[in-house]
């Protein structure tokens, strides 16, 4: 995912809280101030991020907001379409932002530093719907982790750093 500028990210943010709003409204739900912090914040970060890792961050901007205020605010976003739950193999569930993004893009897993990143492989899906076609098939839905060794020499958790 390239980087966004600041003024990119506070469009991005924002228009992803007004789509949030609104799909509030419909399902007849209420804003609170409390929620609108979580929302914005994990819209903000913008990452796979766990609720542990979410609350760390929401009280550094509302300090008395609970657990249970933050797991619930990701289960809604869940359930409005505004995140996917992930399970990357080390026991910790992630929620993934999706407001405009493609939900079907695939992800790279570095072994060492649990780093995960986002890609989209146009050739690589072409690939995918031509083995489907071929063996008579139409794919519904795909889900491709990579888990990677990291090769970044100054990844902390890199097996050769520190020794």
């Amino acid at each position: 995912m390239a980087e966004q500028s600041l003024e990119e990210r506070e469009a991005r943010v924002a228009e992803a809280m007004e789509a949030f709003s609104e799909r509030l409204q419909e399902a007849g739900l209420k804003s609170t101030k409390q929620r609108d912090v979580i929302v914005e914040r994990f819209f903000w970060l913008d990452k796979h991020i766990s609720a542990d890792e979410l609350l760390e961050d929401v009280r550094e901007h509302q300090p008395r907001i609970g657990y249970a205020t933050v797991y619930r605010t990701l289960k809604l976003l869940v359930e409005q379409g505004f995140a996917l739950p992930k399970d990357f193999g080390d026991g910790q569930t992630r929620y993934d932002p999706i407001h405009n993004q493609d939900p079907q893009h695939d992800h790279l897993i570095c072994v060492d530093c649990r780093k995960i990143i986002e890609f989209n492989d146009d050739g690589l899906n072409e690939r995918i719907q031509a083995i489907a076609e071929k063996m008579q098939y139409q794919v519904r839905r795909k889900k491709i982790e990579l888990y990677a060794e990291c090769e970044i020499p100054a990844c902390p958790n890199h097996p050769d750093q520190g020794a």
